[in-house]
């Protein structure tokens, strides 16, 4: 970044989280990603100088051979002039949704970290006149935990995603429960995976985003949000899927826009265009639990008509879904079973506090951190060594279970034909496309304990209302057939 060219009447209000905020340049295809802090927290320039460093190391070093060279965008740390930063921070402040505010922008070390612009820029190069649109999804975690270490029933039958639907709706985070749910996303299985995609239309919550030319079109911000207007996407979406325009205005055109870009992300979902290197896990790390999640509306709604649900199709296992869910599988032993080996490590730093450096745990994240990761034993020997590698593993596994997927479509030209970039048909068009992940901080040591707490209430939760309610229902369908008569004939 050149001083003396720092204006920031060139960048927009991108979008932020709970840990930092995005801002993008109005020409260039790049954006700045700042951390935000507490009001009362303030950090040295060379902490946040190395908290930066060390996002961009783990990815480079660790997501990256997991998932994949042209999946993962690492990006630099760049210092910036403060007045330029402090002056950003006054312009774009009117913007921040008014959830976000109890942070601050880090407007003192003058660092952040310049990465492409993953709903403008592609992997591939693609000429800048053509519209691009970019759908940007947050799958969440695609497996029933199959650990023996899981102390609640619930647990191997439901998913973490629709239990805690429950106890968001409950807590006014959305105003209603999403249909969506992972398990049928990760199946492999198309029919599933419509259905998945359609219900995150339905209900965005903080899972689904829509960009066109770098704009947000279609999204939800908090759950003050109005209700999801699909004809207005399908508005924007039309000139895309139906360029030469056969289509009346109306339902029919709503309907047939959002099932062209449904097909379309599903065969992008399913597509391996990475040709890059990728660090592949030893063989064995496969879902062993139930392949359905009970709570899934489509399974539900199957086991009504008396059907079974489909089995797993499988995801190929070039494709980035594959890679993601082997990667959230290192969470070898839920957070029941992980921990007391927490707590192991915990008492181990109490006692040797100048240890906390030699044991990686804030970094370096670099080779040698990778190379331990891979070890997947699970046969506990008592040593700090081997709960410090599943603490570990268990973080990045909550990486990957938190972790975005952008997907990038540009209209092909007629004669687009000899270029190398991947294609994707729909019914009246084609589309140069490209996968790319997002958000893929290291999450925090000093996040387990509260997600051991946060695990417990979530199933506690669901327990108590939704299963509750389940057993009411059924109890009531006994009583009412109590008086029933069974007469058997002989055969």
């Amino acid at each position: 970044m050149e001083e003396g060219k720092m204006d920031e009447n060139e960048w927009g209000y991108h979008g932020e989280g709970n840990k930092s905020l995005v801002v993008a340049h109005a020409q260039r295809c790049v954006v700045l990603r700042f951390l935000k802090f507490p009001p009362n927290r303030k950090k040295t320039s060379e902490e946040i100088f190395q908290h930066l460093q060390n996002i961009v190391d783990f990815g480079k070093n660790v997501m990256k051979e997991f998932l994949g060279e042209n999946y993962v965008h690492c990006g630099e740390v760049v210092q910036l002039p403060l007045e330029f930063v402090k002056q950003l921070c006054l312009k774009i402040q009117s913007e921040r949704p008014e959830s976000r505010c109890d942070k601050d922008l880090d407007t003192l070390s003058g660092y952040a970290m310049c990465l492409p612009n993953l709903t403008r820029l592609q992997t591939y190069h693609f000429a800048e006149h053509r519209p691009i649109l970019c759908v940007e999804i947050k799958p969440k975690c695609g497996f029933i935990p199959f650990s023996s270490d899981v102390t609640h029933e619930m647990k191997h039958k439901v998913c973490r995603y629709c239990m805690h639907q429950h106890l968001k709706v409950a807590t006014g985070k959305w105003k209603q429960i999403s249909k969506y749910c992972p398990l049928d996303l990760y199946s492999g299985n198309k029919q599933r995976m419509h259905f998945a995609l359609k219900s995150l239309l339905q209900e965005a919550q903080n899972n689904l985003k829509i960009f066109k030319n770098g704009e947000l079109i279609y999204g939800c911000k908090d759950a003050r949000s109005p209700v999801a207007d699909w004809s207005e996407l399908a508005h924007h979406l039309k000139p895309f899927f139906f360029p030469s325009n056969g289509l009346a205005s109306g339902p029919h055109c709503t309907r047939a826009v959002i099932r062209e870009l449904v097909h379309v992300i599903t065969r992008v979902l399913l597509s391996s265009s990475d040709k890059g290197r990728a660090g592949t896990l030893r063989p064995g790390l496969r879902p062993r639990g139930p392949r359905v999640c009970e709570a899934s509306p489509f399974s539900r709604s199957l086991r009504c008509q008396g059907k079974n649900t489909p089995e797993r199709s499988g995801l190929p296992k070039g494709c980035l879904l594959y890679k993601t869910l082997q990667v959230q599988m290192l969470d070898l032993l839920d957070i029941e079973g992980l921990y007391p080996l927490y707590n192991r490590v915990e008492r181990y730093l109490e006692e040797f506090p100048e240890e906390r450096k030699t044991l990686q745990i804030d970094g370096p994240y670099d080779e040698a951190f990778y190379q331990k990761l891979l070890d997947l034993s699970t046969e506990d020997d008592g040593t700090v060594a081997f709960a410090l590698t599943k603490v570990q593993q268990y973080r990045v596994a909550m990486t990957a279970k938190d972790c975005s997927i952008m997907i990038a479509l540009s209209p092909c030209l007629q004669d687009a034909s000899s270029d190398q970039r991947p294609v994707v048909p729909s019914s009246r068009s084609r589309f140069a496309f490209s996968v790319s992940v997002l958000d893929l901080d290291l999450k925090p040591y000093e996040s387990i304990p509260h997600q051991y707490k946060l695990d417990g209430k979530i199933v506690n939760y669901y327990s108590k209302t939704v299963c509750a309610k389940d057993n009411a229902v059924m109890s009531t369908r006994f009583k009412e057939s109590e008086d029933c008569t069974l007469v058997l004939h002989k055969v």
